[in-house]
C-alpha cells in the first residue's frame, strides 16, 4: 500500500507542487526512497569492488528522484497550511532539520485550506486519494 504512494510520486505527481499530501503519502514515499538509496549503494558494491559504482548508482537515482522528493515535501507542508518555501528551514543547521521533521509529522488541517481540498475527506476511494487520475 505505501509502495503505491512511492510509485505515484513518479507516475502522476513527478513535479506536482500544487495541492496537498497526507502524512501517509509523504512517509510512504520517503520510506521507499531511502530504501532505494540503500539498495543502490549495496548493489553497486556487490557489482564492483570499487565503492564508486555504488555512489554513481546512488547519484543517478538521487538526481532522478530529487524533484518528486521536493514536490511531495512541498505538498506535505501545504497540508498543514504552510508554504512550500518553508522547506528552506532545512538550511538552518541542526534545528532546521528537526523543525521540518516536526512539521512533517504534524496532522494536516481538517477541511479545505488555501492549497486545496483536504486529501483525507474528499469522498474519493483510497486509490484516488494517492494521486491517480480518475480515468484509466
Amino acid at each position: 500500500m505505501l509502495f503505491e504512494y512511492y510509485l505515484n510520486a513518479f507516475r502522476y505527481n513527478y513535479v506536482t507542487f500544487k495541492g496537498r499530501a497526507r502524512r501517509k503519502e509523504f512517509w510512504g514515499f520517503t520510506l521507499f526512497n531511502w530504501l532505494m538509496y540503500f539498495l543502490l549503494i549495496m548493489l553497486g558494491t556487490l557489482i564492483s569492488d570499487d565503492e564508486d559504482t555504488g555512489i554513481a548508482l546512488f547519484s543517478i537515482y538521487f538526481l532522478g528522484s530529487l524533484l518528486p522528493m521536493l514536490a511531495v515535501a512541498c505538498r506535505r507542508l501545504h497540508d498543514i497550511g504552510k508554504s512550500g518555501t518553508m522547506y528552506l528551514v532545512r538550511l538552518v543547521p541542526v534545528i532546521g532539520g528537526i523543525w521540518l521533521l516536526v512539521l512533517y509529522a504534524t496532522e494536516g488541517e481538517a477541511g479545505p485550506n488555501r492549497y486545496g481540498e483536504d486529501p483525507k475527506n474528499t469522498g474519493y476511494t483510497e486509490f484516488d486519494d494517492i494521486g491517480r487520475p480518475d480515468v484509466f
